[in-house]
């Protein structure tokens, strides 16, 4: 029989210590935040829903990003034992220079639309963790700006081919003087891939919001005071335009940008070079081909075509055919340090996020975005300890198996060009 006692009250005194109150409104949000998905909550409750599904969203049926999401949860890591992890070397080098981590910040456009501090509050939080941040030429800060407010910081710029390949050279041009080191071409955008969420809430340059996109954001008046009272948007390579994001994109961008595109950028940039929107093989292998310093194996963030390959499990062949002192580069789907183990281990040199620090950045401008960076190299290294792997060096294909839920089925046997014979022959018996 259990045997009772009177409570000492000392005791029980333990149990009610409050925590203090925190006055910083940032702070005490961003301390009750344990994981990205927390951050991305808090973004939620804080940004108009039309900004904040502008980041969230996809295209078409949001298909390509759950599968890359799907992806890094269906892996295996292979942990040794009884190794020596008290010092860990998270650090690596990536396109000639170090970084802190294998993990850079993708280039995203309309930013200071998620939250009026930018890219400087992001570029600054990439400087102070010691990685790479990426301005697009979509973006609402300028090179110059950019540069000078990140004394220090490593800045790359993505680039669309414009039809207008004077404004594509004036954006080259600006990028060198503000010492870029890396230039990013985006390939992946010929025409816009249809992102149904912005166009159900009215998601235009300027915005021209539904009465339920309207009301949304009156409640949230923190960001429409913060959105009002600072600089109007301004766009690195952009003036004005009146329509959708998608019509600008197909109005601004060059649907007969092609290989020999590549060799012309060569020829005008004299630093790292990276194609970016790569999803399969044989184009890795032409763009290394055609001069390319590094590849970027990307399908927009699922944004441009639905139902697009898995950047992460491309990764493995490409890697194999490309060698091991090229340049990969991978993005879509990481939330956590532990996908960016996944990711080096399977052959990438740096795993890039983008809606990861937007979701920072509309829960808390700069702090959210270090939080952010602190909370995956908290993982990254965390996960390194627990396989016995003392360092990012020391990461290879042993350490981690990928599970791939989609099996392709068998192909009939009749040969590519039999096949269409036999199409074309239907078509005749019909007509």
């Amino acid at each position: 029989m259990t045997k009772r006692r009177f409570p000492d009250p000392k005791e029980f005194s333990q149990f009610l210590r409050l925590k203090p109150f925190e006055p910083n409104g940032k702070k005490r949000r961003l301390d009750k935040a344990a994981d990205l998905w927390d951050i991305r909550l808090i973004a939620k409750r804080r940004t108009p829903k039309v900004a904040f599904d502008y980041t969230d969203g996809a295209a078409e049926s949001e298909i390509s990003l759950r599968r890359a999401r799907q992806a890094y949860r269906d892996i295996v890591f292979h942990p040794s034992v009884l190794r020596d992890i008290a010092e860990i070397d998270t650090s690596t080098e990536v396109l000639g220079a170090s970084a802190a981590m294998p993990l850079g910040i993708c280039p995203t456009g309309f930013v200071r639309m998620m939250n009026h501090e930018g890219e400087v509050a992001a570029g600054q939080a990439a400087r102070d963790a010691g990685i790479p941040f990426s301005l697009s030429c979509m973006g609402t800060t300028s090179i110059d700006t950019l540069a000078q407010s990140t004394p220090g910081g490593r800045n790359w710029f993505q680039l669309y081919l414009w039809k207008e390949r004077d404004r594509s050279l004036k954006l080259i041009e600006q990028a060198q003087q503000a010492g870029v080191d890396t230039l990013i071409v985006t390939v992946d955008t010929a025409v816009a891939g249809a992102r149904l969420r912005d166009v159900r809430n009215g998601m235009t340059i300027p915005p021209r919001l539904t009465g339920k996109t309207f009301m949304n954001g009156a409640v949230r008046p923190w960001w429409w005071f913060n959105f009002l009272t600072t600089e109007p948007l301004r766009f690195a390579a952009l003036d004005s335009w009146q329509g959708t994001v998608g019509e600008l994109a197909n109005q601004m961008f060059d649907p007969t940008v092609s290989f020999d595109d590549v060799d012309w950028l060569r020829e005008q940039w004299k630093g790292n070079l990276v194609v970016k929107g790569i999803q399969n093989v044989d184009d890795a292998k032409r763009v290394r081909d055609h001069g390319a310093d590094g590849v970027w194996l990307s399908n927009h963030g699922g944004r441009q075509l639905d139902r697009a390959p898995v950047p992460l499990h491309l990764l493995p062949e490409v890697r194999a055919q490309l060698g091991d002192d090229y340049a990969i580069l991978i993005d879509t789907g990481i939330m956590n340090g532990a996908d960016i183990v996944a990711a080096v281990a399977n052959g990438a040199d740096m795993a890039m996020i983008g809606r990861a620090y937007l979701y920072g950045l509309m829960a808390a401008g700069k702090e959210g975005v270090a939080k952010v960076l602190e909370l995956l190299r908290g993982e990254y290294t965390r996960t390194l300890q627990l396989l016995g792997v003392n360092s990012t060096a020391d990461l290879t294909p042993d350490h981690v198996e990928l599970l791939q839920r989609l099996t392709p089925l068998a192909r009939p046997h009749a040969a590519a060009g039999q096949l269409s014979t036999a199409r074309s022959g239907r078509k005749t018996r019909h007509s």
